[in-house]
């Protein structure tokens, strides 16, 4: 049947397979279509359909006929509204009503979905309410599904398919996808087993309407996914190689010297799929890399792998682009033609004003380490709101550092410079024009630092706490994030430049040009993260370690 989606494309029409248009006539009736199954003599697959369809309403004939279902089984029926059920969030632009149509369009049943607070900010907490299916649809004792057992009953599709949890299901899939992280719902006492069994937690008891209600919340584990990919590092890289006071950092001290050594590979799918953007990104992920180290870079060394020539010198030509936008030269390195896409790019970067030696994490000289937060500290995330979602990455890449100028990158990624004694940090030398005096540095220098990875700003939070031996909350209100970028997305997402740090309250943090920077949480003790929501609530978003690296040990006092 692989090839259904190309005979639905030669009848002409956006249809699904169960027979009918997605979109309204002029009318504002859905147009019935060919049953496709029908016309290719697919009895068996047709009879395996579920027989209707659910997707947001968008005619006003099935919105008129959704809310006239409302009016009937929470007026009329069960008596919990007077006169109507409408409120506040039907009047919210950003409000979904998702409704299970039957092959001719006929409305079924629904369920609305919308942000928590009705005209306030969208922060990834959403509801689900007004669940409501028609008598003839209903099955089981409380009108909404049906027990496994009852599967028997009837024939064909209708008896393998609940209009009920199948709304449900179709609700947290929709939040998910609109990147909700807390979706709730208050659910009538005699519902609740239907939304455990549908995979729902209960919270707490409440009370709407005098009637008993269960406050429930839909888990979502987007966070935690993301992060997921650092899970295998304790075991596949503990104890292999490191500096004492240094355990998961972004990069890492070079005994005996004042630099700073990274190292970052490119997925090879993004070199093959985007060349020229794989060779930015190259730069920029090690030179930022390099940032969160509070070092400044010195050079950088490739190696590329690739098909032929003329690929090779796409990649380059991103690298030099990168190169000179971040004021780094590319001392060398090593190219390889004829082989699958390949990149990996290693940096170099001193910290200013440091004696050869490994000194002090935390200190006022050294390297700003990954595991020097405690609990009780600040947490702060210094990010670049500019740009868009980068072309074919949308809610994974954020890309803000192709529309910014030389003076502006090299302003975020130099932040955490401390210029030598006496001196500035600017354009990687001491006592450049228009940099940052020593005494700046120090004032804003935080205790633990890491710059956001592909685990994005919670799940690199996670690595921050975990490598200092504690927890953290964010506050969610409190992040900065752009208006296009959900928060879902935001927290999730590879955002251009952003950096998690941690100090004690009321710390200042360095200027760093164009971004903002906001304090919006705070390690605690225990592990993982928690999420911090406007009513005070806490959920959870990472439950334990990200990595498996462990806390930091203690570096030697340098001499």
């Amino acid at each position: 049947m692989a090839v259904l989606p190309e005979v639905t494309a030669l009848l002409g029409s956006e249809t699904s397979v169960t027979g009918f248009a997605r979109s309204g006539a002029a009318n504002g009736k859905r147009d019935p279509m060919p049953d496709v199954l029908a016309l290719l003599g697919d009895k068996a697959t047709r009879e395996r359909l579920a027989p209707f369809e659910i997707s947001p309403a968008d005619d006003a004939a099935s919105l008129a006929s959704y809310r006239w279902l409302r009016r009937n089984v929470f007026v009329d029926e069960q008596g919990l509204f007077e006169r109507d059920d409408q409120d506040d969030f039907d009047d919210d632009p950003r409000t979904v009503m998702l409704l299970a149509r039957d092959r001719s369009g006929a409305v079924l049943g629904g369920v609305r979905l919308h942000p928590a607070v009705p005209g306030g900010p969208d922060l990834g907490w959403w509801c689900g309410s007004r669940l409501a299916v028609y008598p003839e649809s209903r099955n089981g004792a409380s009108g909404l599904w049906r027990e496994s057992k009852s599967k028997t009953a009837g024939s064909g599709a209708d008896a393998a398919y609940s209009l009920g949890p199948a709304l449900v299901r179709a609700a947290c899939a929709y939040a998910e996808a609109a990147g909700v992280l807390r979706f709730e719902a208050t659910v009538q006492a005699a519902n609740e087993r239907m939304f455990r069994r549908l995979g729902w937690v209960s919270i707490r008891p409440v009370t709407v309407a005098d009637r008993p209600h269960v406050l429930m919340r839909w888990p979502i584990g987007r966070i935690a996914s993301a992060a997921a990919s650092k899970s295998a590092l304790g075991s596949l890289v503990g104890g292999l190689a490191g500096v004492p006071g240094f355990v998961g950092d972004d990069g890492v001290p070079v005994p005996g010297s004042d630099l700073v050594a990274a190292c970052d590979a490119i997925t090879a799918s993004m070199v093959e799929r985007d060349p020229e953007w794989a060779g930015w990104c190259a730069v920029l992920v090690n030179v930022n890399d390099l940032c969160a180290m509070g070092a400044v870079p010195v050079g950088l060394l490739d190696a590329l792998g690739a098909r032929d020539a003329s690929f090779a010198a796409r990649v380059l030509s991103g690298l030099r682009r990168g190169a000179a936008a971040y004021g780094v030269p590319v001392l060398g390195g090593h190219t390889q033609l004829g082989v699958p896409a390949a990149l990996s790019v290693m940096a170099l970067g001193r910290v200013p004003g440091v004696m050869p030696g490994v000194p002090v994490p935390g200190g006022t000289q050294g390297p700003v380490p990954g595991g020097g937060g405690r609990p009780g500290h600040e947490v702060r995330l210094t990010v670049d709101l500019g740009g868009s979602w980068r072309l074919g990455y949308t809610g994974r890449q954020w890309d803000s550092t192709s529309y910014r100028s030389p003076a502006e990158l090299q302003a975020m990624t130099r932040c955490l410079a401390v210029g030598a004694a006496g001196g500035h940090v600017a354009n990687g030398g001491p006592g450049a024009a228009g940099g940052r005096s020593l005494a700046d540095g120090q004032r804003g220098r935080p205790a633990a630092a890491k710059d956001v990875s592909m685990a994005g700003i919670a799940g690199t939070l996670g690595m921050l706490a975990e490598a200092s031996g504690c927890g953290a909350v964010l506050d969610v209100a409190q992040v900065p994030r752009p208006a296009a970028a959900s928060v879902g997305d935001w927290l999730t997402c590879f955002p251009g430049f952003g950096l998690v740090t941690a100090s004690a309250p009321g710390s200042a943090m360095p200027s760093a040009g164009p971004a903002a920077s906001v304090a919006c949480g705070e390690l605690v003790t225990g592990v993982g993260v928690r999420l911090r929501w406007p009513d005070g609530e806490e959920t959870v978003a990472i439950d334990g370690a990200v990595t498996g690296l462990g806390e930091a040990a203690p570096a030697p006092q340098s001499r």
